[in-house]
């Protein structure tokens, strides 16, 4: 170590002191069973190639399998062609192309809602919108297992925040009875949750809503493109799109971009378009990412035949594991959660499934509780029944090996 170095250890922070003392993925790398940030040497599919070698993924959010399709690849070239690579600004000021409104004006009209705004990314969508549209003297109800993009929006919130326990309907009215009857109160929730892959109660929510004055955010990250009329989401699937007041969506999912969106009545976008701080202060979606989410959007909504080969993928599968005899939770989604109950065991299942030829992904807290830790497998539109056997062989084999099955 050079004198420099010796001298800068001297002097080092409280806070980089306390970041050199943390070292949990170092355990599991040691053990040689880190499972992140591996790395893909070619473009997504239903396999990719890793280190030289082919790999069934069984781990990607590309629900339409569409995110090497030449018609969005072609489509966001010509974008760069046309407008360069970036923005140079946010959408408030000098970042507004076109397309972005244009493509705000569709995506409204594909959910059923007046108008909508285009966001970077999803995360900021829901850190945006859910920190900015309730006050101090109002209500934030959320499910237990809300993503975190709803965990950090609430968190950033003047309100007073109350969660309800998953899909538990007695407990989210128990919640509403306290509730100032004179305040504004937002329920906010996934539509399809993305780790467990069950549905939201929307109808009852709905119920809920009308009966304590509430109002409704979704999130349709996941049931884009999987639920409803040409993958509309959870909440066409329902039925209940006019009873509920926002509806928020990702690009990076079924549309095979990046960015995100949420959509409203006219006056709620109003408002958001000039008080969400994650859209004001926030570079505006490039334009690649931009066409290329539009181009998805279109795909999706002429060509019906992919969310049927999703649908006939996915009861295939959940066939297979529930014969197989693991235990899947509440699913009933492309999302197939394979439950472990252990951390180690959870990141041991998944290097074994890779070694086997297998993507997974393990789930871990703080995306589930310590006792619900799970292994995910993910469908996508474009996988075949025979990836899916081989798939549900492989996991038979790791489960069996490791005593869980």
């Amino acid at each position: 170590m050079s004198q420099t170095h010796r001298v800068a250890n001297l002097i080092m922070g409280l806070l980089q002191d306390r970041f050199k003392k943390y070292r949990e993925p170092q355990k599991f790398m040691q053990l040689g069973v880190y499972p992140y940030f591996r790395q893909i040497d070619s473009h997504q599919d239903t396999e990719v190639m890793m280190s030289g070698k082919k790999v069934l993924m069984f781990g990607s959010n590309s629900y339409m399998g569409l995110t090497y399709d030449k018609r969005i690849v072609d489509a966001a070239v010509k974008a760069v062609q046309k407008y360069g690579t970036g923005c140079a600004g946010s959408r408030f000021l000098n970042g507004t192309l076109d397309i972005h409104v244009q493509l705000e004006h569709e995506l409204a009209d594909f959910v059923g809602k007046d108008d909508a705004l285009v966001y970077s990314t999803g995360f900021t969508v829901n850190s945006g919108v859910v920190s900015c549209l309730t006050g101090r003297n109002d209500y934030i109800l959320g499910d237990d297992r809300d993503h975190a993009s709803i965990v950090d929006g609430r968190r950033l919130s003047y309100s007073t925040f109350l969660h309800y326990k998953h899909n538990d309907m007695e407990d989210l009215e128990a919640k509403l009875k306290i509730c100032n009857p004179e305040a504004v109160k937002l329920i906010v929730t996934d539509g399809l949750f993305s780790m467990e892959g069950d549905l939201a109660k929307l109808p009852e929510i709905v119920e809920l809503k009308k009966k304590y004055n509430a109002s409704i955010m979704v999130d349709e990250a996941h049931g884009l493109g999987v639920f409803g009329r040409n993958g509309r989401g959870t909440c066409d699937h329902f039925g209940v799109t006019d009873d509920v007041d926002l509806i928020m969506g990702t690009f990076s999912k079924s549309l095979a971009s990046i960015g995100g969106f949420i959509a409203a009545d006219s006056d709620t976008i109003n408002y958001l378009r000039h008080n969400s701080r994650t859209y004001i202060f926030s570079a505006s979606n490039t334009p690649a990412t931009t066409a290329a989410a539009m181009e998805a959007l279109n795909i999706l909504k002429s060509e019906p035949e992919r969310i049927e080969n999703l649908w006939k993928v996915t009861n295939y599968a959940l066939a297979r594991f529930k014969d197989a005899g693991f235990e899947m939770g509440e699913t009933e989604s492309p999302i197939i959660p394979l439950y472990v109950r252990d951390v180690f065991k959870t990141f041991k299942v998944t290097k074994l499934a890779f070694d086997n030829g297998v993507f997974i992904n393990p789930v871990i807290p703080p995306a589930c509780a310590p006792q619900d830790t799970l292994v995910r497998v993910a469908l996508m539109a474009t996988h075949t029944t025979e990836q899916v056997d081989r798939c549900v062989e492989v996991m038979v084999k790791v489960f069996k090996q490791e005593g869980l099955l």
